[in-house]
């Protein structure tokens, strides 16, 4: 793991769901930038102190040379997104498979050399837009693959939070502080941190593609530099329509990640605060409620279904529901085996595709709210 130190959030995260199946073993790690916290995190998690580093090029060094029988299978990155692309470059190069945290770099020029390293190396990356691991949301794409809401006609995702009503990145807490700093956390704060998922849920779950996009951005909060508060239109290809709403100011929100999907048959709508259940709508019967872990659903929600109905999956099963896909393509490239043909998990496409939706909506922003051409390359 590289980041995930004393005081980290996300890197914890990625510890618990990663071994949650029991496919995977932490052994090494350079925890943060500063030494001493790096070292004081290995002690914690009791870590080999050898393989504990003050520095991921000394790490990539030394784990380079450890014998085949204790080499890193892959490496975990979940620093802040200007400690992406460095390490993700040079562990892939150095013949590493990779997972990373989303967004999957500082920039658009970065994703696209990561990109090019990826199918280079031919490793295996991995992005951790964790919510489509979601045993209901894969109901849900299921039901939009298989007819069943017939043509989409409209979208409307949103992502409100509020926890950053007030300027907490001078108070010290350091999960503001780099999210609010664009040399840390890029072109956007809100659309960075939380519309990318957003962004990714919509397409995962319906398959269209933005054709343009027209992004209303705002900073509330007097002082900060990039936006906290996000209104997006969006045209698909094909003629769809969304509408994509981001925010961390809207006080006494959570984490109200939801979705509505529209069809001209039926329509759907999922919440992450409620993640067991994916309602479905019609024109002419009552609404259905489907509940994960019962029999009448799609073979891929029964695959990633962990324990009976009623006791509830959230979080951490999609997270790690992530991870196993992940680990399925990771134990094929160890194998010199060809990929799985059926991997469900985020990819350095999909990485590419969150940072131009990032910087088209900024480029709309910064010109006035005007509409955008989304550039797919």
């Amino acid at each position: 793991m590289i980041g995930g130190g004393r005081g980290a959030f996300i890197g914890a995260v990625h510890r618990i769901v990663a071994i949650m199946d029991g496919k995977a073993e932490l052994v090494a790690g350079c925890f943060s930038a500063d030494p001493e916290n790096s070292r004081l995190t290995g002690q914690d998690l009791l870590l080999d102190p050898s393989r504990v580093y003050g520095a991921y090029t000394e790490m990539v060094r030394a784990e380079s040379r450890q014998p085949a029988l204790r080499r890193l299978d892959f490496v975990v990155i979940v620093t802040p997104n200007h400690e992406h692309f460095p390490p993700a470059k040079l562990f892939l190069e150095a013949g590493f498979n990779v997972v990373c945290d989303k967004p999957a770099t500082l920039n658009l020029a970065e994703a696209k050399k990561l990109r090019d390293i990826v199918r280079k190396t031919k490793k295996v990356f991995v992005l951790t837009h964790n919510y489509t691991g979601n045993v209901m949301v894969k109901q849900a794409r299921e039901l939009v693959q298989s007819g069943r809401l017939g043509k989409i006609r409209k979208v409307v995702v949103e992502y409100p939070q509020g926890w950053l009503w007030q300027r907490l990145e001078t108070t010290g807490h350091k999960q503001a502080s780099w999210r609010a700093d664009p040399k840390k956390t890029g072109a956007g704060c809100c659309l960075g941190d939380i519309g990318t998922h957003a962004e990714n849920l919509a397409r995962y779950i319906t398959g269209l593609r933005i054709e343009s996009l027209c992004a209303d951005l705002t900073t509330f909060v007097s002082g900060r530099v990039l936006e906290d508060d996000a209104n997006i239109l969006v045209r698909y290809h094909g003629g769809a329509k969304g509408v994509l709403h981001a925010s961390q100011i809207s006080i006494g929100e959570e984490n109200n990640l939801n979705i509505r999907v529209y069809g001209d048959q039926a329509a759907l709508e999922w919440q992450q605060e409620h993640p067991n259940e994916l309602i479905v709508k019609y024109p002419d019967k009552p609404r259905e409620i489907w509940r994960r872990g019962n029999s009448y659903l799609g073979a891929t929600a029964k695959k990633f279904t962990r324990i009976p109905f009623g006791h509830p999956e959230g979080y951490l099963e999609a997270f790690a529901n992530v991870y196993l896909e992940a680990f399925r393509a990771i134990e094929a490239e160890i194998e010199g085996k060809p990929p799985p043909q059926d991997l469900d998990f985020p990819t350095i496409e999909d990485g590419v595709i969150g940072m131009t939706f990032i910087e088209t909506a900024v480029k709309s922003g910064q010109a006035g709210a005007k509409w955008a051409k989304f550039p797919y390359a």
